[in-house]
């Protein structure tokens, strides 16, 4: 701590941040971008599964209509059809943790990626809706250790300058999942209704090709390694995700205390985590309300809904034929795209919580223009113009907020010992929260119109502004140390301690 204390008083800024590339002292520039470059890889490989589930999401939404067709199914079982992928995920989300800490955060995304897969070459030769049902509930069990499993691996993997851009990785990859997904609806719409919609399906087993690739690059995460004492490997893991040897060292012995220490691997037990959870210290207890809060805010205001229904919306607009529709949906997948690129580079420049704000106001007064549009202006060259307007402007605040920042919050606000299973917690609010929605959404579309529906999530969207402002801490910046202090005294890090970034501090006693 000598280095320290020759900076004097004056020299908060010079130390702000010991351990990244704004101190000349300890920086190479080859290594920096050679450990940039690979952290980047591991995130990108880490992220594959997320395109898994984007291109359920943005395929189904036009498969759907073939496969109504096909198997002379109802509306109810529309329903289920859509909607029970999000809720047979929570499966896959409470086995992911004890998976994930049995196994490693690695071969679990190689178990989730596997099991989807098996569950959409299913689908694809479904005969009938019993076997589609089938597959679909694999596919949402693989989806369940998917959604779960990537932010924590890329946040325990990323430095502490990047990782709020990172962890923005997964959803960026659902985005374009869905963004393929609407494509491909509009490319084989032309086909056979017996035959588009299993195409459709089936394109969603490429990206298990890159994912098996992506096993021999990306290592195992260090923090998972420290808590099975494998401590030789985490910090090779670490030379090559951090910049220099000093950096190495100081991270290894965050992750060391935080763990426990050395040889404590087995100290917490799956039992005690669970009642930890369970019956949650004050601190804990606002890390679970704000990690699984901001989850389900994300999906309760009916982002799964816009994108699932994004036909039936633009067809209660006034958009005649299928081919049209599928068009119109192109517009909203490109659009959450661009948005969620943005994101990534203002979430660890202006922060979460500004960027949480500017999403939920923005969305909340597209939802509610939406309700109006399809209240009073259907059937007309305006009403449709407006509604595709207002669609688009309701996927893009939410992709520059609260869809990304929902999985960097959840994943770094919790401590080691409780990440996992508490990220698991948090997924399955979220999946339960979108089955919900997509399981009702034409039920009560038919009794309160479709207009009425969107006056409800903005409803709920306004909410969720104080929610945000009430819960959510900002953690730009900060180590995932210091944000479980945020937490252990009600949102407020001392002076000292907000100076020193970057530098694990004890817990007062």
């Amino acid at each position: 701590m000598g280095g320290l204390q020759e900076n004097g008083n004056g020299g908060a800024q010079k130390y702000r941040r010991m351990d990244s590339e704004e101190n000349p002292e300890v920086s190479d520039g080859g290594n920096n971008n050679s450990s940039r470059k690979y952290v980047l890889a591991c995130a990108i490989f880490a992220s594959l599964n997320s395109v898994l589930l984007g291109y359920d999401i943005g395929v189904m939404s036009g498969a759907i209509i073939f496969i109504k067709e096909d198997l002379k199914i109802s509306d109810v079982q529309v329903e289920v059809l859509v909607g029970i992928l999000s809720i047979i995920s929570l499966l896959g989300s409470l086995a992911g943790g004890k998976t994930s800490d049995a196994i490693g955060r690695k071969w679990t995304m190689a178990f989730a990626a596997f099991v989807f897969q098996t569950g959409a070459v299913i689908m694809a030769f479904a005969p009938s809706f019993p076997v589609l049902l089938v597959g679909r509930l694999l596919a949402g069990i693989g989806i369940g250790f998917g959604v779960m499993i990537a932010p924590v691996y890329i946040v325990e993997i990323s430095p502490t300058v990047a990782r709020g851009s990172l962890t923005s990785f997964p959803e960026i990859f659902i985005n374009i999942g869905i963004l393929l997904g609407y494509v491909s609806n509009y490319a084989f719409s032309g086909l056979s209704v017996h035959i588009n919609w299993r195409i459709m399906l089936a394109v969603g087993v490429l990206p298990s090709v890159f994912i098996g690739f992506a096993l021999f690059v990306i290592p195992e995460s260090p923090r998972w390694l420290v808590m099975q004492n494998r401590i030789d490997e985490a910090r090779l893991v670490l030379m090559k995700t951090n910049e220099n040897a000093n950096e190495v060292d100081e991270r290894l012995a965050e992750i060391q205390k935080a763990a426990g220490g050395l040889g404590n691997a087995g100290k917490y037990e799956e039992k005690a985590v669970w009642y930890e959870l369970l019956y949650p210290s004050p601190e804990v207890r606002r890390m679970l309300i704000t990690g699984c809060g901001i989850q389900v805010l994300q999906q309760i205001t009916g982002i799964d809904a816009t994108v699932y229904y994004s036909p039936t919306i633009f067809k209660d607009a006034g958009i005649k034929g299928n081919t049209q529709v599928l068009a119109a949906t192109i517009a909203v997948g490109f659009t959450k795209t661009i948005f969620i690129l943005v994101a990534i580079f203002l979430i660890d420049k202006v922060g979460r919580k500004p960027l949480l704000y500017v999403s939920t106001i923005g969305m909340t007064f597209c939802l509610f223009s939406l309700g109006l549009t399809l209240s009073l202006l259907e059937n007309n060259s305006v009403g449709i113009r407006l509604a595709i307007l207002c669609v688009c402007g309701n996927v893009a605040f939410f992709s520059i907020g609260i869809g990304p920042i929902c999985w960097v919050l959840s994943s770094e606000i919790f401590p080691l010992r409780l990440r996992a299973q508490a990220s698991g917690i948090g997924a399955v609010g979220s999946r339960v929260s979108s089955g919900l929605i997509a399981m009702s959404f034409l039920s009560v579309s038919h009794a309160i119109t479709v207009g009425g529906t969107f006056f409800v999530f903005a409803a709920i969207s306004a909410l969720s502004v104080g929610f945000i402002y009430k819960c959510v801490p900002e953690t730009k910046g900060k180590s995932l140390e210091q944000i479980e202090m945020l937490f252990q005294n009600d949102g407020r890090l001392q002076v000292g301690e907000l100076e020193l970034e970057d530098v694990h501090l004890v817990q007062k006693q």
